[in-house]
């Protein structure tokens, strides 16, 4: 296993000579071929271990990186000059890429390592990791479940020591969920802290791109590193990124909102249990915890899924065989020609998700479906907006029940949704969002909780976040 808790102490003990960079990238490379039956990655990339000496000269000689030396995965939808990029989809199974993604750059030139691309439903649609033309990713606690989705080989990759960090991409809980199902943390920033630019867009005003890792310090170094302005996105804002892993450190009390439309039907006994053990323990701390409401709750899965969608069908649309990737052979004429490369590159769910899209956009629905659905977008932002007056987090569980069956949902699309229901608010809103693990159910498998907190406040996340882990009363 690896013989330090987070990046920082990993530094360390390089510096000191306990620990060879070379022979640590050598560690996970073995680890990845012993686990290759979980699936978590597309591509494995070998030659990464030619950074490892330069780097770890670096790192000694003290003109390193704030990264040196960090192994990290990326979800495959963000690019990497020179490497394949496939968002698990046929459509694109031999593309690669011709530049580098902002936040993946961003962790280049700090000295971080990439090791590979991870697996993940394809286009990022989807909420099991089912969906990919690579197969399914294996929950690493029990490989007969799913490891959540979108971004589930990323989450599989951090929870099996396959990496240090990984990165991975949340439009509706794709990062958020697939954390809670394997055990670790993962935080889906506010929509504009890190630029979209290299990531194949899904739903363009959702979609952000986040660390998952197994400690708060990591999440806070990577966050850091990879936000901020970006001139090649005009959607990442121009505001100041905190030095968040000097900051994450407080015996600061916090108002803590609970939302009481998070804990009613359909939610595990078990999850509601090992949250109301935290609710208590966080106010015998003296956190103030208040309950609030989210009164447009109810309507976040439907709202979500027409605006989405609608995105997506959208986006999606440049995939017709003309210019790159996946062309169909022996076609007809060009209709006949993108007609086949669609129906033979796309999966099930995205064309799902495409039909769905381009008909609450046609003409005679798109009042009645997608600007009604933009309408009550604003409604959830001003929902968050009234609570933050109150509070400074809210906290919810981050799923309904712990990761299911493979297979168990595949049958019914609305119940595979629903498995999102406490997350896509947070895009709706486009607020923060972390997972926490806060233990584990009867049957062995990780329970996760969410925080949430106003616009561009992640340090209030990072540091209620770190006083609840660092007291380990998950365990």
């Amino acid at each position: 296993m690896k013989e330090y808790k987070n990046h920082f102490e990993k530094l360390e003990k390089i510096k000191a000579g306990k620990i060879s960079l070379r022979e640590n990238i050598e560690f996970f490379l073995k680890r990845i071929r012993e686990y290759s039956h979980l699936n978590c990655y597309n591509f494995v990339f070998e030659d990464c271990i030619d950074r490892a000496d330069l780097i770890e000269e670096k790192i000694k000689n003290g003109t390193a990186g704030k990264l040196a030396g960090m192994v990290v995965a990326i979800k495959d939808v963000l690019a990497l000059k020179d490497k394949p990029m496939t968002c698990s989809s046929n459509i694109l199974r031999n593309f690669v890429s011709i530049y580098t993604s902002t936040a993946v750059q961003r962790l280049i030139d700090e000295d971080a390592i990439i090791i590979g691309k991870t697996n993940c439903d394809e286009f990022a649609m989807g909420s099991s990791n089912e969906n990919s033309a690579f197969g399914p990713v294996l929950n690493p606690y029990d490989n007969s479940r799913v490891p959540g989705g979108s971004s589930g080989g990323s989450a599989v990759a951090v929870a099996a020591d396959l990496c240090d960090v990984s990165l991975g991409t949340d439009t509706g809980g794709s990062i958020r969920q697939p954390a809670a199902f394997c055990g670790i943390l993962g935080l889906k920033p506010t929509y504009g802290r890190v630029s979209r630019y290299g990531l194949t867009a899904f739903a363009s005003s959702f979609d952000t791109i986040g660390p998952f890792a197994k400690s708060i310090e990591d999440i806070a170094i990577v966050l850091e590193v990879i936000s901020g302005k970006d001139e090649k996105d005009s959607t990442c804002q121009d505001i100041e990124v905190p030095e968040y892993s000097k900051y994450i450190s407080t015996d600061k009390k916090f108002n803590i909102g609970i939302p009481k439309e998070y804990f009613g039907e359909g939610l595990d006994p078990e999850i509601r249990d090992a949250i109301q053990k935290q609710i208590e323990t966080l106010k015998s701390q003296g956190h103030n915890v208040i309950e609030i409401s989210l009164p447009h709750t109810e309507y976040a899965i439907a709202t979500y899924y027409i605006l989405t969608t609608a995105e997506a069908s959208s986006n999606l649309s440049r995939y017709e065989g003309a210019h790159y990737g996946f062309r169909a052979e022996n076609s007809g004429d060009l209709i006949d020609m993108y007609t086949d490369t669609r129906t033979l590159g796309f999966g099930k769910e995205v064309k799902r998700r495409i039909m769905l899209g381009t008909y609450v956009l046609s003409a005679g629905y798109y009042d009645a479906y997608y600007r009604k659905a933009q309408k009550v977008r604003r409604l959830f932002k001003q929902d968050f907006d009234k609570a933050f007056e109150i509070v400074d987090v809210i906290l919810t569980p981050t799923s309904p029940t712990v990761a299911f069956k493979i297979g168990e949902k595949s049958s019914d699309p609305l119940e595979m949704y629903l498995s999102d229901i406490y997350t896509t608010s947070a895009n709706l809103a486009g607020i923060p969002g972390l997972n926490i693990p806060i233990g584990l159910n009867k049957d062995g498998l990780p329970i996760g909780m969410q925080l949430m907190a106003n616009q561009f406040e992640e340090l209030k996340l990072l540091q209620l976040a770190k006083l609840i882990v660092n007291k380990e009363n998950y365990q």
